[in-house]
């Protein structure tokens, strides 16, 4: 049976849309393809796609009275009680899309939150608007596949290194 292939699009919800727009059009380089306006019930949602370079989108719904409560979070880690850096969104960069989504970053005054040197993968880490990390991850030298390593490391209970990673 064939599996099936990467990711279409991934749906996050926003708060604000101008201030979500900007981040991913205008800093992260990801320009908006596809919007959609429909009714739920008595209220509505928009879902607008932004295409990341690759076939694949990331979208967002913004929505008005179709069931959220009133005080929900679209923070996907911090309101579920956990790091900001369990859940996020990791999309493939060279150092040079790196580094011009850094320069635009400062010119905007957004902090870069982490930069870590993941041995097989380099990652820049920022918190979009909605609370929402996103990375971009530099391939150094690549993901080779090592099945049984994997599922030896899947159910360990403790880590095998020293090595660490420290929060920015």
């Amino acid at each position: 049976m064939p599996r099936p292939g990467g990711f279409h699009h991934v749906a996050l919800a926003c708060k604000d849309i101008d201030a979500t727009h900007h981040f991913y059009e205008d800093l992260m380089g990801f320009p908006l393809v596809y919007t959609e306006i429909k009714r739920v019930g008595a209220g509505f949602f928009r879902h607008f796609f932004y295409d990341t370079g690759d076939g694949s989108c990331l979208a967002f719904f913004d929505v008005h009275d179709v069931g959220e409560e009133p005080d929900w979070s679209t923070a996907v880690s911090t309101a579920c009680g956990l790091p900001v850096w369990v859940n996020h969104v990791a999309f493939c960069a060279d150092a040079e899309k790196q580094e011009e989504v850094r320069a635009r970053m400062e010119i905007e005054g957004i902090p870069l939150h982490m930069e870590v040197d993941h041995e097989i993968f380099y990652s820049l880490y920022w918190v979009d608007p909605n609370g929402i990390m996103v990375e971009l991850a530099r391939d150094t030298r690549g993901i080779k596949a090592d099945p049984e390593r994997a599922r030896s490391l899947l159910h360990a209970t403790r880590p095998t290194n020293e090595s660490t990673i420290v929060e920015g």
